[in-house]
């Protein structure tokens, strides 16, 4: 595993060293990579979103009414009616 030094003001410092002492994490570095990995997923989730708005502007000015829409985003999931 690659070694990687941070510089952290005390607060931040702090912040971490009571997060390991909750038990969830082992150690500093532990809390880092899942600091990481949440920021990964989060990233994720806002690219696919922006993918989905791209691909709606792309696609034109629908047909729908506003109010159809609102009805359609009402239903309960699975209901095509």
């Amino acid at each position: 595993m690659a070694t990687f030094h941070i510089s952290l003001p005390g607060a931040m410092k702090d912040w971490v060293e009571g997060q390991t002492k909750t038990g969830r994490y082992d150690n500093a570095s532990e809390y880092v990579r899942d600091l990481i990995c949440h920021d990964q997923v989060r990233a994720g989730k806002i690219e696919a979103m922006q993918k989905r708005v791209d691909e709606a502007f792309a696609s034109g000015i629908g047909r729908q009414s506003l109010d159809d829409i609102w009805k359609a985003a009402s239903r309960p999931a699975g209901r095509g009616d």
